[in-house]
């Protein structure tokens, strides 16, 4: 069997697929192919082998249909593969074996559409330019590519790897994913890199620690993190992500894997974060101005184990408005990793959650993944969430709501989130908040950020008195304010950090004095 006909054999395949994929789905939307072709008897057929359509809607074009086979347009060895419109035919020309964009002969420098993401230096240099059409705004003496980020036609509204990779012109500028400048160019996406499909990536943190009432003194690998990411292979606007950790014992972290349905624009996907209506715990590492996130918004807030489904999609067809909805379950508490529980005082009750939230874009467009961590000063954009959830989890059931916004614009950045419960059960609710700024006080070397918040607990907690290890007691009064100044020593991908962190939480039931944690840390990251 020669490689063509290997190639139409995969092609019926893949047709059979695309035709019943929709199908099963039984879900209708505006991207969905109108047939245009048929045969003698009716059927669809590709009725036109060069005119780069799919005439029978069956997701295939021209000579990938096998509908094409014996057509003289598809004749092997028919010309060379040297040109935009021959390495993007579906349909190996020169016959060599190898089509399209496999083939070397469409990595000359007059073919376009095999350049992908970025391939040029990132210096500045005379040849870092890109595509013809890219209309890309002209690099000054000093300039990287980093600096075009949110100039000329470029809105600044894809910087993030689930972003650029799901087939969406998020932020309305006339570039989908690696096509965008800040896909191809911001230091925090990774999928526009080489290779499109499977990513891996490194994540580590090196602290010296130092705790002043306790005039305790540490230092340790405080992060090591192994990631795999990027479009999920033969599933197109897909994502998947997966986070190991391996500072401690090897474990599954976080894993996400997302596809698309219907609609142009919508997404159904699972991940291992137990469901919530605040991003910033599955967030990655590297996106915290502050290292870590803000713990006591989320812990009396957010199951952390479990697995969760999930749907989102915009509201509008400008992508002003989004929504996400999401059911999850779990039971005992996580380990850190993903599949590990345990049970404590036999709680072994399964607990569930649901809720919605939507995203509002007023101006600009900032994924609900985007990191604040600035490193080159960023277009001006605002995000609103709102939500609401139902949680049923040991000793505790209560709706709760949520609201959040994320501001930027050049060199400042600031974000701010609210969380309040009420239980149905026992007497005791809970709201938390937390306010955090950040400002680039010298891009591509210097972000000082500093954040405030507190949870409040409000009730007598009647009904647990004989339960003296309820995990609901360990929800308390706590206010902490953090400082930190970033230094990019290489890139954005060395990072040296000073923190500095103090927390007071209330005294614990049965305790009269409360507790004071003053911590200052000194941290190198790197992640690649």
């Amino acid at each position: 069997m020669n490689n063509l006909t290997l190639m139409r054999a995969l092609a019926g395949l893949t047709a059979a697929a695309a035709v019943w994929a929709p199908a099963a789905f039984a879900i209708d939307g505006p991207g969905a192919a109108t047939p245009t072709g048929a045969g003698a008897g009716g059927e669809l057929r590709e009725t036109v082998c060069s005119d780069r359509r799919d005439d029978d809607g069956d997701g295939l074009t021209d000579c990938a249909d096998h509908d094409c086979a014996g057509n003289v347009a598809c004749n092997v060895g028919a010309g060379s593969e040297n040109s935009d419109a021959r390495c993007s035919d579906w349909f190996d020309n020169d016959g060599d074996g190898f089509i399209d964009c496999d083939d070397a002969d469409c990595e000359g420098g007059a073919v376009t559409v095999c350049k992908g993401s970025w391939r040029g230096p990132l210096d500045g240099g005379a040849a870092a330019v890109g595509p013809p059409e890219d209309d890309m705004p002209e690099l000054k003496e000093g300039m990287s590519v980093e600096d075009l980020l949110g100039k000329g036609a470029d809105k600044d509204g894809e910087r993030s790897d689930e972003v650029c990779s799901d087939g969406l012109d998020n932020d309305r500028d006339g570039r989908i994913d690696c096509a965008d400048l800040g896909c191809r160019f911001d230091p925090d996406v990774n999928v526009c890199r080489s290779s499109p499909g499977m990513r891996f990536s490194i994540s580590g943190a090196i602290e010296a620690s130092h705790e002043l009432v306790k005039s305790q003194s540490d230092v340790r690998f405080s992060r090591l993190q192994l990631r795999t990411f990027g479009q999920i292979p033969g599933v197109d606007s897909s994502f998947y992500y997966v986070g190991m950790r391996g500072e401690r014992t090897p474990r599954v972290t976080f894993a996400m894997f997302q596809v698309p349905i219907g609609a142009r624009g919508h997404f159904i996907g699972v991940n291992s974060g137990g469901g919530g209506l605040s991003m910033q715990p599955v967030l990655s590492s590297t996106k915290h101005m502050l290292i870590e996130p803000a713990y006591y918004v989320y812990s009396a807030f957010q199951p952390g184990n479990g697995a969760a489904v999930e749907a989102s999609g915009p509201l509008a067809e400008t992508l002003r408005l989004e929504y996400r909805t999401y059911v999850a379950g779990g039971s005992g508490r996580s380990t850190g990793s993903v599949g590990g529980t345990y049970f404590v005082n036999d709680a072994r009750i399964f607990t569930w959650s649901t809720g919605v939230a939507l995203r509002i874009h007023p101006f600009g467009y900032i994924s609900r993944l985007e990191s604040p961590f600035l490193y080159t000063p960023a277009a001006t954009a605002l995000s609103i969430d709102f939500g609401a959830k139902f949680d049923q989890r040991p000793q505790e059931r209560f709706p709760a709501v949520h609201a959040g916004t994320f501001f930027r614009s050049g060199r400042f950045v600031a974000l701010a989130e609210v969380y309040a419960k009420r239980n149905l059960d026992i007497d005791f609710d809970g709201i938390a908040y937390n306010v955090q700024a950040g400002f680039l006080a010298w891009p591509k070397r210097v972000l000082i950020a500093a954040d405030f918040g507190e949870f409040l607990a409000r009730g007598t907690m009647a009904g647990l008195k004989d339960k003296p290890d309820s995990e609901v007691k360990k929800q308390r009064d706590e206010r902490q304010w953090r400082a930190a100044a970033h230094y990019f020593f290489y890139r954005s991908v060395g990072v040296l950090s000073a923190v500095y962190r103090d927390r007071t939480l209330a005294p614990a039931i049965g305790d009269s004095v409360p507790t004071r944690e003053r911590e200052a840390s000194m941290i190198v990251q790197f992640h690649f």
